[in-house]
């Protein structure tokens, strides 16, 4: 009895235990060869360090013969620090004193000029798992350019933090492409930025169907089941308002509340996590939602003054999420449910902001089915045969089980 029981104290603490990953930058000296005598050029934010907390440049000066030319600031900026939409300049990076290449703001692509000194374009930046999140199309335009110009273009991949075995949400339709969706992928893919790379360069996405020359450095240790804290690796925030892995876990559907007028809790320390505006009653909203449901949540009320962005130093009231089980949470469902449920308690408070939502979506199916007060059953089944069209697309360029 003593030794099953030491036997189970063993497996539960071996279950506990996370599992040892090593990202792509981990594994940069076994592809050294690749870089020897070249000028690198990094696309990147703060979140490219190994795991011994080692700037990406750092690890590539480290190098035989290579010389880092030139960084390329995405969105938020080399260090993570400008909130979203607001534009980078082009400066001297102060800890490094290496230019850096402002790709989010009067060009969102490389230009010849760019990569004049540039032998080797590499990118490393921790994604989301979210179509909207805009780093894979700065990695995307960055391939484009890659490719005009016959420079080798490296991806060195990191987890999807949110796992990388569900799929949900309708697929981009063409008419609504644009810097928060440019391709055919559901709102949720689940599929690393390394897994992406080779999908937007083997389906010929990139612009004239030109092919970059392509090689991506795949993580170790990592399965498809694995969210990003079962990982081992340090949860850096991506971007100012992802700030830890619960917010992460709900982003693909609780984004969509910025095609609306109703506060994502931007400006709050609980970006996505809280939600409301100055008109909403939060007793009767999180009774409402609780009253649906929803699988893996709860909600509980929640009153802020957001300190930017909609109703900026106006008190909000509404609701806050509770993740309760993060495998059954349905994050497409959970957002689209929430917008569902505030747009017919509040029909003459409540307005779209219907471009942007439609964008986010990348369909305008979404919102016509909530204004027809269409249930979320009949919704999800119209996106069914897209996402399974999707899904045989995607599974040609999976690297992990």
């Amino acid at each position: 009895m003593m030794k099953r029981a030491a036997i189970a104290v063993l497996l539960s603490l071996a279950a506990a235990c996370p599992a040892a990953v090593t990202t792509g930058l981990d594994r940069v000296k076994a592809y050294s060869s690749l870089f020897v005598d070249k000028r690198i050029g990094i696309i990147c934010n703060h979140t490219a360090v190994d795991t011994s907390g080692r700037h990406i440049v750092e690890v590539f000066q480290e190098l035989p013969g290579v010389k880092v030319t030139a960084l390329f600031a995405p969105e938020h900026g080399v260090y993570g620090s400008a909130q979203a939409g607001e534009q980078i300049a082009d400066n001297i990076d102060p800890r490094y004193g290496i230019p850096v290449r402002s790709l989010y703001g009067s060009t969102r692509k490389p230009t010849p000029e760019m990569l004049a000194d540039v032998d080797v374009l590499v990118f490393d930046i921790q994604c989301v798992g979210a179509r909207f999140y805009t780093y894979k199309y700065t990695m995307a335009l960055a391939m484009e350019a890659a490719a005009e110009n016959e420079k080798l273009f490296v991806v060195l991949d990191r987890p999807n933090p949110i796992g990388g075995l569900i799929v949900e949400g309708p697929v981009l339709e063409e008419k609504h492409a644009s810097f928060v969706g440019m391709y055919a992928i559901p709102l949720r893919h689940g599929m690393t930025i390394g897994e992406l790379a080779r999908l937007f360069n083997g389906q010929l996405w990139l612009k004239d169907g030109v092919k970059a020359r392509l090689l991506v450095i795949p993580l170790n240790g990592w399965r498809r089941s694995m969210w990003y804290d079962q990982t081992g690796l340090e949860f850096r925030k991506p971007s100012p308002n992802i700030p830890n892995l619960d917010t992460a876990a709900v982003y693909p559907g609780m984004c969509l509340l910025e095609g609306t007028n109703v506060s994502e809790g931007r400006g709050t320390d609980r970006p996505f996590i809280q939600f409301g505006a100055p008109w909403i009653d939060e007793a009767k909203l999180v009774e409402a939602l609780n009253a649906l449901k929803l699988p893996g949540v709860q909600f509980v009320p929640a009153a802020f003054t957001p300190t930017s962005s909609k109703h900026q130093n106006v008190l909000c009231k509404g609701a806050a999420i509770e993740i309760m089980d993060r495998a059954a949470m349905q994050a497409i469902r959970l957002g689209i449910e929430i917008v569902r449920t505030l747009h017919s308690m509040y029909p003459n408070e409540f307005q779209w902001r219907q471009a942007h939502f439609d964008r986010l979506c990348g369909t305008s199916a979404v919102r016509e089915a909530i204004t027809k007060g269409t249930d979320f059953k009949t919704l999800e089944m119209q996106w069914q045969e897209g996402l399974a069209a999707f899904m045989k697309i995607r599974q040609r360029y999976l690297l992990y089980r």
